[in-house]
């Protein structure tokens, strides 16, 4: 069993800063990919950041030089910083990893269970 637990979602108003944190636990052998998505109301689920365990970093445009994303392995846990808030950014964000439980095993898609950001204009 896995679990994907996200924190450090709140309000803030537009130009501000907010830190999301993603702890995954249970058995985990290896985890693969880390990334982060978000979703507003009415539309559809986006990815945000990715990682890899390698070190690569891929972002989508829309938050290109204004987010970074990072990791602890040693914790299991990735970050994203968010600066420079805008309104837009207001959603629902997951984390999403890719976990192996066992060695020799298969990779699986775990999700955390969401936390809000809001961007007050």
């Amino acid at each position: 069993q896995v679990q994907l637990v996200e924190s450090g979602g709140g309000l803030v108003q537009a130009g501000g800063s907010l830190r999301l944190s993603c702890a995954a636990s249970g058995n985990i052998f290896a985890i693969d990919g880390m990334d982060w998505y978000r979703q507003a109301p009415g539309k559809q689920r986006d990815m945000v950041a990715h990682s890899n365990s390698y070190g690569t970093t891929r972002y989508a445009d829309s938050v290109k030089g204004r987010f970074t994303i990072s990791r602890d392995n040693a914790k299991n846990t990735v970050y994203l910083q968010m600066d420079s808030l805008k309104p837009e950014d207001t959603a629902v964000y997951y984390c999403n990893a890719q976990i192996l439980s066992e060695f020799g095993g298969q990779l699986y898609d775990y999700w955390g269970q969401g936390t809000q950001v809001t961007v007050s204009s």
